[in-house]
């Protein structure tokens, strides 16, 4: 008598996939950049995410070339775009006239941020004059003007900002209670610290999806000074992964896939169906995980060209 097949975790019996993912991009800032984007973007569009997003620099910095990028993946590609919002260094009406651009180009989701100081982590948070407040504010000014999706973050270890973990359970209420329909949280690399948060986020009444944000490493180094920005910690487990590495990008980049597989592949086992992925405009380490994940490319893309420079073997990253 044979056992009856075992369910997969990753597709529903009707054979529809389980694991949803998004995926988050940075405008570019030269030329060699934007190739770089959307060769990437060209890469990952044939798993279908449910959207991407498009970030937004501190004070409207990149505000230009995030609605351009926006713009562009609207009028080239199928994907669903979500663009970045903060509330850093401008007028309610200033960042109204944003949300309409964007709104008029065709967007209809936006992830609403209060953003970071224009002097960096290090430089206290003070609204505009004029501004909106605060993330929650800027939710409700954006669910006044038009009925988009809004996103909005989320802080397993703490907001920098917050002084207890009960404010920013209260902060991120206040953001749900103003229309926001998700919550993506900053990078984490121990699961623990993401199902911790989830159980109190769901004792504070909060019950819109928490979608875990993914860094796959692309660069340690880079990725510790990254975290040690925005309050997030990095293990010592992982650190020993990389160690002795700094002159072997290949293997490197072998050691960046199996972490963040070991990563997705946990939380999977562990109820999580929904994944937010930090591309940092390169496509290979999150590709290979999305395919760990059970997503592949629709039938009617076809075969999928390979980046340049990986086509003739493991290209080293910095």
């Amino acid at each position: 008598m044979s056992a009856a097949p075992r369910a997969s975790r990753f597709v529903h019996a009707g054979g529809e996939p389980r694991i949803r993912v998004s995926f988050e991009f940075f405008p570019p800032k030269t030329e060699e950049m934007e190739k770089t984007l959307w060769e990437s973007i060209t890469r990952l569009a044939p798993l279908r995410p449910s959207f991407v997003s498009v970030t937004y620099g501190a004070g409207g910095s990149t505000r230009e070339r995030t609605h351009a990028t926006v713009k562009r993946i609207l009028g080239e590609t199928a994907l669903t775009p979500a663009a970045h919002l903060t509330c850093v260094a401008a007028t309610c009406d200033e960042i109204d006239t944003v949300i309409r651009n964007y709104c008029a180009a065709g967007v209809r989701h936006i992830v609403a941020l209060r953003g970071d100081p224009i002097g960096g982590v290090a430089e206290k948070y003070a609204p505009h004059p004029g501004g909106y407040r605060n993330g929650a504010d800027l939710v409700a000014g954006i669910k006044r003007l038009t009925d988009v999706e809004v996103s909005v973050s989320a802080y397993p270890e703490k907001h920098p900002d917050s002084p207890t973990v009960e404010a920013d359970l209260d902060m991120l209420a206040a953001k749900v209670d103003a229309g926001a329909a998700r919550a993506i949280t900053q990078f984490f690399f121990e699961n623990d610290l993401y199902f911790r948060y989830l159980d109190r986020v769901r004792a504070r009444g909060i019950n819109v999806p928490v979608v875990p944000g993914i860094l796959p490493v692309q660069n340690f180094k880079q990725t510790k000074n990254f975290a040690a920005r925005c309050g997030a910690s990095v293990p010592d487990w992982l650190a020993r992964r990389f160690d002795g590495l700094d002159d072997d990008a290949a293997t490197r980049k072998l050691i960046a896939a199996a972490v963040a597989a070991e990563q997705v592949l946990d939380l999977v086992d562990r109820g999580v169906t929904d994944f937010h992925f930090y591309t940092m405009n390169r496509a290979d380490l999150v590709y290979a995980v999305c395919h760990l994940l059970g997503l592949r490319p629709s039938q009617e893309h076809g075969a999928l060209p390979l980046p340049e420079g990986e086509r003739a073997g493991v290209r080293g990253v910095g």
